[in-house]
């Protein structure tokens, strides 16, 4: 809105545009008091409405408080007229006061408005507020399925809800709970698209006893034979191992809110105050809040550990192997942010050092986690890899890179623990060790690491809708064993090694503008850590 301002007193804001010379305003209210240099006199009744092109009614209160803005340089936006006012602004192509209006509508968003204010926004053509009230939707699906509003959605729009990945639950029956309320709603009209909404609910997702009590004891679910059928495909799922490669992939799919920023956490790694590659290993742990670009230290861990892997699930962050200085590590710990304490876990059947997100297999077979009370041996990859990049993207562990000892690879593999099987994939443009990988929505990124003659700074990337690797800009330094971590639509470089020194520098990727910008620098660390995201709940 440019040099506008917007001064607010609860739900009133006094929108002005200082930028226009102020006597100016005063002359002009007076010579409209006395009626002289009018062209138009424009009378409207107290009852009537003024119907725009668009067909939106303006109240006369709106439309007056518009043309005292005119002369005047002010309005008063409240909860009342924000809707009249964003009509009549954007018929009268007052673009500051429709801009105001939405900001205004954007910070009061809602679970029992944001429906409302999305439609509205979507009528008047106003993309921001759109945006915003879709994300809102995404980030509080919970709580607006619990409204009116969301009772009184349209079924295709019901369909198209249902069906996104980017919805913030904690688990898939609460999806099943908001599309059974709707259904309940106006069962005798609403019943028969169960089925199809049932389809897009990730049924396989749902505990087995939730399935069996909740779903299959459901009186509509029971009288439908295509209900029947989706609830005995998800039961399957957990019966017949050998069922679950035939399922379609979104159903087994997580959820996953992108639009939710996360705290970024570097563990273990090297000490500041080494100057070589091979400095000492540390237990130290601190974090990065995005938003506020920003590090503290939090809570160390039990054991020094440098190239340590790490992983996030349901909201604690595992620290896993490494190597503390004289030896390679099994041992595995838990953080838990909201007690901000370690404690430690099952460790794996193999010492192992940059292992699960960070990292690398340094052996052969890898070890892979069930409900990371346990570590099980899973299959072989098809060669054996050390220094790769590892991460998961569409439902699948990925691993790129690395070497052998003898040579660098740029080939990729991922592992199908439905099958327990791993499957080549469209190898990278670029041979590379020691990189950082991450997945970003529907793409997987590979950042920097060595080639077997030089340290790297570039990056690619590989689309799902293309099955293609393509280069992408370069970030501003050469990062060799770089941690990589992506959070609200935006990915992380964090430390590594340039070739000269370790690095504590922190440089991020924003698709948008297609650009990596420095970040603030670590604080106590400089390469080797393992980084992990733990995400927020919105507010």
């Amino acid at each position: 809105m440019g040099d506008s301002v917007c001064e607010e007193l609860e739900d009133l804001v006094h929108f002005s545009v200082p930028d226009l010379p102020a006597r100016g305003y005063v002359v002009m209210e007076e010579v409209r008091r006395q009626g002289k240099l009018c062209d138009v006199t424009l009378k409207v009744r107290t009852e009537a409405r003024l119907l725009l092109a668009s067909n939106q009614p303006v109240c006369c209160s709106a439309l007056e408080a518009l043309i005292n803005f005119a002369y005047s340089g002010h309005v008063a936006i409240d909860q009342q007229n924000v809707q009249a006012l964003l009509i009549g602004s954007s018929f009268l192509q007052l673009q500051n006061v429709k801009d105001a209006c939405c900001s205004f509508l954007q910070e009061r968003l809602h679970p029992k408005n944001c429906l409302g204010v999305r439609q509205f926004a979507e009528t008047m053509m106003c993309t921001t507020l759109y945006d915003s009230a879709n994300t809102f939707l995404h980030q509080h699906f919970v709580d607006v399925s619990l409204s009116e509003e969301f009772l009184g959605l349209r079924a295709e729009e019901v369909l198209e809800l249902v069906g996104c990945d980017e919805l913030n639950v904690k688990a898939e029956e609460q999806v099943f709970e908001a599309v059974l309320a709707w259904v309940h709603h106006d069962p005798d009209q609403r019943k028969t698209l169960l089925p199809e909404l049932l389809s897009k609910i990730r049924l396989p997702l749902c505990q087995p006893q939730f399935l069996s009590d909740r779903v299959q004891q459901n009186e509509l679910i029971r009288c439908s034979h295509k209900c029947r059928d989706l609830v005995d495909e998800a039961k399957d799922f957990h019966l017949v191992l050998e069922r679950r490669p035939h399922l379609p992939s979104f159903k087994t799919r997580q959820r996953c809110c992108t639009s939710i920023s996360g705290l970024i956490y570097a563990v273990g790694g090297l000490n500041s105050s080494a100057l070589s590659l091979a400095g000492d290993s540390l237990n130290l742990v601190e974090v990065f809040d995005p938003v506020g670009n920003f590090w503290e230290r939090c809570q160390p861990m039990r054991t020094a550990r440098s190239r340590v892997g790490v992983a996030v699930v349901n909201g604690l962050l595992y620290a896993i192997g490494g190597y503390d200085g004289q030896s390679r590590l099994s041992t595995v710990e838990v953080y838990n942010p909201e007690t901000d304490s370690w404690t430690r876990v099952s460790s794996m059947n193999s010492q192992r050092r940059c292992v699960v997100r960070y990292g690398h297999c340094d052996f052969l077979s890898c070890d892979a986690p069930v409900l990371l009370l346990r570590w099980t041996v899973v299959t072989e990859m098809s060669v054996s890899r050390s220094a790769t990049g590892v991460t998961v993207f569409d439902g699948r562990i990925f691993v790129s890179g690395g070497h052998d000892g003898l040579q660098i690879f740029n080939t990729v593999e991922y592992y199908n623990h439905h099958t327990d099987r791993w499957h080549p994939a469209p190898a990278m443009l670029n041979k590379r060790c020691r990189h950082g990988a991450a997945a970003l929505g529907s793409h997987m990124y590979a950042a920097g690491g060595y080639d077997g003659s030089g340290f790297l700074s570039g990056v690619e990337v590989f689309s799902s809708a293309s099955a293609q690797w393509s280069l992408l800009v370069a970030m501003n330094t050469r990062r060799s064993r770089v941690s990589l971590v992506s959070t609200a639509g935006r990915m992380y470089a964090v430390g590594g090694y340039d070739g000269q020194s370790n690095l504590s520098s922190v440089e991020m990727y924003n698709p948008d503008t297609n650009r990596w910008v420095f970040m603030a620098p670590m604080a106590s660390h400089e390469g080797g850590v393992g980084v992990g995201c733990i995400p927020l709940q919105p507010a």
